[in-house]
């Protein structure tokens, strides 16, 4: 296709990750309740705030995960560690214990930061800064990632529910152990076909001391237990932590922001800004693998002509969405830009919280007049739910990290794309302890899920169009970043 050969192993390197990461994704919270809490409803709660916090964690992994390869070890090396630790977290978690569970997810962690962050980053160093190819490469790479996102619901959800289980004793432990070969899958693709790299990543000098790479590996075997620790705190204690570590963060960007001139300064305030509606977006838009998930499973109508579509699959809609859409937007903004109306990058950001508001209005909608005799809503309703989130998130998502890069202080880019992780860690955190409201204390109900809903409606509307009324002044500040 005209591209770096080595794009298409990254492709596929990803692709296996991915189906590994998604995977487990519908099944974690289920799988808490099934086999901590017996079942019971009631631990729909602790499930959600486990989840909040595993993925607030994983994000926050990805800040030092970069770190180790460009200062430590080099992205080719931190990718095949972190791999390793994903896999073998990947099958930890597989264990019927709650303290080896946790501790899996605590390595998954680990190994995610190192290993996330970094290949994205070696797509970017396969092309020249000024290639024309680089936005159509790294376009297909994400292609890769929404693939694998797409099928590994769907098989691992057959595996489960289909061949050694069944739709009532779903066998999760191979959940698990599927992802857990996808990613050894994904560990063995990178390993053999990084000779193709030709010298892409690989440590040079220092980096590539062999008692460095021992370190790193020891290091990492030390952060687990801190790891595992923070999340055994609890959700509310892991979020005292992460706004901590924000404040001090934006506070470091900001007194660079003030030294390099009133236009950086002005540069900083704008992104603090926007970090600040990008915590609001994701808090709600993460209910996908919490409250969604018990939604999907106790109150959504999934019966379709005497099929039953499985719960699982409602994570495969995301990709699906993006996609179908993501070329479309694309489309929408260049022709928009050629009647010089493209929406400034506040406003895009604006438009991302007004579509899941919407997604969130179409739910308490649903939930307040299509309930049946039966107490379910219709199947269409969370399905087109996902849909309006991933159109929320194309207008946000994708224009983030490079947003980052133009308006974070000259000195501290790196740091900038640390505080754009660590907002969407913490909006991760808070999406699992608005989870666990909207489930209560005995399990979701219509009411409980209303009530929750309608206060993500509220302030995902309010949000969004206070972003777009800002957005003038925010562009001001921005100093013609577009």
């Amino acid at each position: 296709m005209g591209h770096p050969a080595p794009l298409w192993m990254l492709f596929m390197t990803e692709f296996w990750e991915r189906f590994a990461f998604y995977g487990i994704r519908w099944a974690l919270v289920l799988y808490i309740v099934g086999q901590f809490y017996a079942g019971d409803a009631a631990g729909q709660a602790s499930a959600n705030l486990t989840y909040g916090s595993y993925l607030a964690l994983v994000y926050a992994g990805a800040v030092f995960g970069g770190y180790v390869a460009d200062r430590v070890i080099g992205y080719q090396r931190s990718i095949l560690v972190g791999a390793i630790f994903m896999a073998a977290g990947l099958f930890m978690i597989s264990i019927p214990n709650q303290d080896v569970f946790k501790l899996g997810l605590a390595t998954i962690i680990v190994g995610n930061g190192m290993f996330k962050p970094n290949i994205s980053a070696m797509v970017g160093q396969l092309y020249a800064l000024n290639d024309t190819r680089r936005d159509s490469g790294f376009t297909i790479f994400y292609m890769g990632i929404n693939v694998g996102a797409f099928f590994a619901p769907i098989l691992t959800q057959l595996l489960a529910e289909k061949v050694f289980g069944t739709a009532a004793m779903p066998a999760y432990k191979i959940v698990f152990l599927a992802s857990g070969i996808g990613m050894l899958i994904s560990l063995v693709w990178f390993f053999i076909g990084r000779k193709t790299l030709q010298g892409i990543g690989a440590p040079v000098g220092e980096l590539a001391s062999p008692k460095r790479l021992a370190v790193v590996i020891v290091g990492s075997l030390i952060v687990i237990p801190i790891v595992y620790m923070l999340l055994q705190a609890g959700a509310a204690n892991l979020q005292i932590l992460l706004t901590v570590l924000f404040i001090g963060l934006a506070a470091m960007l900001i007194i660079e922001g003030i030294r390099e001139g009133k236009v950086a300064r002005d540069k900083t305030w704008a992104m603090m800004i926007i970090f600040f509606f990008n915590v609001l977006f994701w808090c709600f838009f993460e209910q996908a693998g919490s409250s969604f998930t018990f939604l999907a499973d106790n109150i959504v109508d999934r019966n379709l002509n005497g099929w039953t579509f499985p719960v699982a699959w409602f994570q495969s809609v995301n990709s699906v969405a993006i996609i179908v859409f993501a070329p479309i937007i694309a489309a929408v903004w260049v022709w928009l830009g050629k009647r010089n109306a493209n929406p400034s990058i506040p406003r895009k950001f604006g438009l991302g919280l007004i579509f899941n508001g919407i997604a969130f209005g179409l739910l308490v909608y649903a939930l307040s007049q299509l309930i049946d005799g039966n107490g379910k809503i219709p199947f269409w309703t969370l399905f087109a739910v996902y849909v309006i989130q991933s159109v929320g998130e194309l207008c946000l998502s994708p224009i983030g990290l490079s947003m980052v890069t133009k308006l974070a202080p000259t000195r501290l880019v790196g740091l900038g794309m640390g505080g754009w992780f660590l907002s969407t860690g913490i909006g991760n955190n808070l999406s699992g302890i608005f989870a666990s409201h909207v489930s209560g204390e005995t399990g979701m109900t219509v009411a409980s899920a209303l009530d929750g809903y309608n206060f993500g409606l509220l302030s995902l509307l309010g949000g969004g169009i206070l972003l777009v009324l800002l957005a003038p002044v925010i562009q001001k500040l921005m100093h013609g970043v577009k």
